[in-house]
């Protein structure tokens, strides 16, 4: 029992640490888009309330929420791994 809770806590660190990086990753990728976008429109207005408006529709954006399968499916692998394991 104890190395299942330590599989379980060892595995949630990993698994946050994945997500914040890929988070600040997409985040920052997002970032660029827009201030390309503007450049090359020549956007009116402040370019950087034209990215903070951008930033703000991402962050309830389908690509946000996707982003937290990365606790899922992990979970679910191992789950199944050791389900296969000891009960097939």
């Amino acid at each position: 029992m104890f190395a299942l809770a330590r599989l379980v806590f060892i595995g949630f660190i990993v698994l946050t640490v994945v997500y914040v990086c890929l988070s600040l990753y997409s985040r920052a990728r997002r970032r660029e888009k827009l201030e390309a976008v503007w450049d090359a429109d020549g956007g009116p207005g402040n370019k950087a309330s034209f990215v903070d408006a951008g930033l703000k529709e991402y962050d309830g954006s389908l690509r946000r929420k996707l982003i937290l399968g990365v606790y899922v499916v992990p979970s679910l692998l191992v789950a199944l791994i050791i389900y296969l394991t000891n009960f097939a």
